[in-house]
């Protein structure tokens, strides 16, 4: 399909924020914050009060309040096998970072954040890159850029 700029409808959709669906909502937001540096948006940081943490949505931004995730409550979540044969990510983020050693550095938080290692491409002299799976099992890769 051979498409213009003059083809395209007067209005377009901005795209917001990637949801992510999880059972531990606040787990798998804390995993993503803590990596990516994230914040909470205003009234989704955990209560500190001792109360049960009931949250089934939160929203995840920038420091300077762009969003960029957002986590759900769900009952049930097929498990990631990706990348076994067979078992596509569906879809994955897909993240950079400036040095082979910032790469080395990100792979012990991961880690240490709960995530799995998936795929181990660091010799590849071209893209060196990793692929995890967050807490939840959300696919991610962490490339050289």
């Amino acid at each position: 399909m051979d498409t213009h700029p003059a083809d395209f409808p007067p209005v377009v959709p901005q795209l917001l924020h990637t949801v992510l669906d999880a059972r531990d909502v606040r787990r798998e937001a804390e995993f993503w914050r803590m990596l990516l540096g994230l914040v909470y948006r205003e009234g989704d940081d955990a209560p500190d009060d001792g109360s049960a943490d009931d949250s089934d949505w939160l929203v995840l931004t920038h420091p300077d309040g762009r969003r960029c995730l957002a986590v759900q409550q769900v009952e049930q979540l097929p498990e990631s096998r990706w990348p076994e044969p067979g078992h596509p990510s569906v879809s994955h983020l897909d993240t950079t970072v400036q040095s082979r050693s910032a790469l080395d550095a990100v792979h012990d938080l991961v880690l240490e954040l709960g995530g799995e290692l998936r795929l181990d491409r660091t010799d590849d002299p071209e893209e060196p890159l990793r692929a995890y799976a967050s807490p939840e099992g959300h696919v991610f890769c962490v490339f050289v850029a």
